[in-house]
């Protein structure tokens, strides 16, 4: 039998969670005994406006229900707001096992059309946001030796979506974000790991279909199945892989994950074996590479590197596949 996932004891710093996924996050760890502390700046979709109502009401709702939860209004966006939101739950609550960052709003537009004003707003929040909140985060966790740490990343920059150059850059950071926490966290006792969410929330307000400009990218919105998530589309949907990533009991770190209408699974990045070029210190032409380019992109072996170090032994490995392997005769 599957052992209970409880949160007695921990505490959670959820960013974001006035509304939405992190709002359900939230509820849930307190509804499993964890502490909260819920940051919200109460802006819109697009990132506008601020207001204390939305982490407010998270926290009287679980207060309601006699868990425990205290509101923060700062913003992530800068160094010192992330060192206040931490600094809020550490004196609240005397420590921080769980970070969630979960901030975030869309500023859609074409790639070439994306001004300061979309991109930069995108990037603090989304990626600098989650770098000045986990900070502080963490070395309150590695004073305690445990941590867990959930950033939130998108499909959009692990697959693609047009218009979200912006969102998809600042997403894709977070990835790195993650793997590096994940490593160096490791001798802490912290592990790290990125969730990609599927879910229809106020952000969707901030989206027009202006992107199906792209003919591509057209087809593969209309031709897309949706038959396994109608109605699985709900911010629920992804709590249950958040808060186990969040949990004591996840092993997993250095991890992505997706979470989409209920399905739910493991993103890899693995490198081909690829094309060894002939031994000795003289590199190949342009023309060897072009002539060996379905070689390099061959996926019949793959490895999964966890770090950049082991790029070095998978290149030994094949080179040594590659001395091993019979001449052909002429």
């Amino acid at each position: 039998m599957t052992e209970q996932i409880c949160f007695d004891g921990r505490v959670a710093v959820i960013t974001g969670a006035g509304n939405g996924l992190g709002r359900d996050y939230a509820l849930e760890i307190a509804r499993r005994g964890g502490a909260v502390l819920v940051n919200d700046l109460g802006g819109s979709g697009a990132g506008e406006g601020a207001s204390q109502s939305a982490a407010d009401a998270v926290v009287d709702e679980i207060r309601a229900t006699g868990g425990k939860a205290v509101a923060n209004h700062d913003s992530v966006a800068t160094r010192q707001g992330g060192e206040a939101i931490i600094a809020a739950a550490v004196e609240a609550f005397g420590k921080v096992d769980i970070c969630i960052s979960n901030a975030g709003f869309l500023r859609n537009a074409r790639f070439e059309d994306i001004d300061d004003a979309k991109l930069d707003a995108i990037i603090d929040v989304h990626l600098k946001g989650a770098f000045y909140v986990a900070q502080p985060a963490y070395r309150v966790m590695r004073k305690h030796g445990y941590g867990r740490f959930v950033f939130t990343g998108s499909a959009s920059a692990m697959f693609g979506h047009a218009w979200q150059a912006n969102y998809a850059a600042a997403k894709g950071g977070l990835m790195g974000l993650s793997h590096i926490v994940a490593i160096e966290g490791s001798a802490y006792g912290i592990k790290s790991n990125l969730l990609m969410p599927t879910a229809q929330s106020r952000l969707m307000a901030e989206m027009n279909d202006g992107f199906m400009e792209i003919p591509e990218f057209a087809r593969s919105v209309l031709e897309a199945d949706y038959s396994a998530v109608q109605d699985r589309l709900l911010p629920a949907f992804n709590t249950p892989l958040a808060l186990y990533l969040a949990s004591e009991q996840c092993r997993s770190t250095h991890g992505i994950f997706s979470a989409n209408g209920g399905r739910y699974a493991e993103v890899l990045i693995h490198a081909t074996e690829g094309w060894i070029s002939p031994a000795g210190a003289e590199a190949p032409s342009v023309e060897d590479v072009a002539a060996h380019f379905e070689e390099i992109g061959d996926p019949a072996t793959l490895h999964r590197p966890l770090t950049v170090y082991d790029e070095f032994t998978a290149v030994a490995a094949a080179a040594r596949k590659r001395d091993a392997a019979p001449i052909a005769a002429e």
